[in-house]
C-alpha cells in the first residue's frame, strides 16, 4: 500500500475540477481499505469512487481513498425460477456492469445504461433513469464501517430508499464505505420497461415492436448521448439538481400561470416537476459564466468548459436556485454532493 502526497484529483472527478488531495491512496482489497480506515495517522479520510456525483470546491486536506475494488460473481443462479443474484464489487464502473448484464442476457438494469460512476456509490443515491431505479433490482450491499472497520450487510429494507435518497445520505451519512452490491436480475421472462416516453418514441421510430434488453440499452444510450455531454469531453456530473416534488395544491396554483408546465403525478397528492424545464424557463439553458455554465442541450446539467473551479460551478448553481425559487416558488436542491 502506497500513500502519495499532493495528488491532483482532476482525473478522479467527472467535473474535471483540479483540486489536490493532501494524501492519496488507491485500494483494491477490503483488507487494505480497513487498514487505511484504522490508521490514526490519517483521521477522517475522504472516500472517492467514480467521482461522478460530486463537486469539489476546494483542496482536500486529508487522506483521499480511491476505492478500486473489482469483481463480478454469480452468488445464486437459482434464486428463483426466473432470477439470479449477482454480486458486484464497489469499484466496478456502473455502465460497464450494465453492459455485462445486457451481454449476458440478465435483465433489470438496462434502462440505467450510461449513468456515470461506480457500483459502490449507486445505492447512496438510489440512482435512477427512464422509469427504473436502483432499488428495483437491489438485493443487498456489503459495507465497512469507517470508525470500527466492522463489515455489515444492508438489506433492501435497511437502505430506506427514496427518490435519489437512502439511509446513506441521512442517518448513516459518511459512516460506511460500500464495498459490493448484490443485484436480483432476471435470467428469463424479462420485464421490459418501455413506459418512459422517450424510450417508447425511439423504439417506435426504429420500428422495434418486441425490444430485447440490448435494444433497450442501445436506445437509452442513444437518448442520453443526444441530451447529455460526455464527461470525457466536457466536465459534468450528469443531472445536477433533483426533480422537485410539490403538493397537488401548489401545482394547481402554479399551473394557472404556467399552463404548459410538464408534470408527473406520484403517490397521493404529489406532483414531480422536471427541474430541467424550470431551469430552462428561467433562462439558464446554454448560459455561460466564464468556464462554468449550463449545458446547451440539457438545462439540468451544469458543466465545466475547461478551467472552472468548483466554487464557480457552485456559484452558477446558486444563481439557478435563486431564479427558479423567485419565478416558480419552488426550491430545487442539488442531486450532486457538494464538497
Amino acid at each position: 500500500m502506497e500513500v502519495l502526497e499532493n495528488v491532483s484529483l482532476k482525473k478522479y472527478n467527472t467535473f474535471g475540477i483540479d483540486v489536490n488531495a493532501r494524501y492519496f491512496a488507491s485500494v483494491s482489497s477490503i483488507d487494505v481499505l480497513k487498514e487505511l480506515l484504522a490508521d490514526e495517522t490519517y483521521p477522517n479520510p475522504f472516500i472517492i469512487g467514480g467521482g461522478s456525483n460530486m463537486l469539489l470546491t476546494k483542496d482536500v486536506d486529508r487522506l483521499v481513498i480511491h476505492c478500486d475494488l473489482k469483481s463480478i460473481e454469480v452468488v445464486d443462479d437459482t434464486f428463483t425460477e426466473d432470477e439470479i443474484l449477482l454480486k458486484v464489487a464497489g469499484g466496478e464502473n456502473w455502465h460497464e456492469f450494465v453492459l455485462y448484464c445486457v451481454n449476458n442476457d440478465l435483465g433489470g438494469v438496462e434502462n440505467l445504461s450510461l449513468i456515470p460512476g461506480n457500483v459502490g456509490t449507486s445505492p447512496i443515491q438510489n440512482i435512477g433513469a427512464y422509469g427504473v431505479e436502483l432499488k428495483d433490482t437491489f438485493y443487498s450491499c456489503e459495507a465497512v464501517h469507517r470508525a470500527t472497520q466492522q463489515e455489515r450487510v444492508f438489506t433492501l429494507e435497511d437502505c430506506a430508499f427514496g427518490y435519489r435518497d437512502s439511509v446513506f445520505k441521512n442517518e448513516l451519512k459518511d459512516q460506511y464505505v460500500i464495498t459490493s452490491v448484490t443485484f436480483k436480475l432476471t435470467k428469463k421472462n424479462h420485464k421490459i420497461n418501455t413506459e418512459y416516453g422517450a424510450i417508447y418514441d425511439t423504439l417506435k421510430a426504429k420500428e422495434i415492436t418486441h425490444p430485447t434488453l440490448v435494444d433497450i440499452s442501445n436506445v437509452v444510450i442513444e437518448i442520453r448521448q443526444s441530451k447529455l455531454p460526455d464527461p470525457k469531453k466536457i466536465g459534468n456530473s450528469g443531472s445536477f439538481f433533483k426533480n422537485p416534488v410539490i403538493s397537488q395544491a401548489q401545482f394547481t396554483e402554479l399551473r394557472k400561470e404556467h399552463t404548459e408546465i410538464p408534470f408527473y403525478p406520484i403517490g397521493n397528492e404529489q406532483i414531480k416537476v422536471p427541474a430541467g424545464w424550470l431551469i430552462e424557463q428561467a433562462g439558464f439553458k446554454g448560459k455561460r459564466f466564464g468556464d462554468a455554465g449550463v449545458h446547451d442541450k440539457q438545462a439540468l446539467v451544469l458543466v465545466n468548459h475547461g478551467n472552472a473551479t468548483g466554487a464557480e460551478v457552485w456559484g452558477v448553481a446558486m444563481k439557478i436556485q435563486a431564479a427558479v425559487n423567485e419565478i416558480f416558488g419552488i426550491k430545487i436542491v442539488p442531486e450532486v454532493n457538494v464538497i
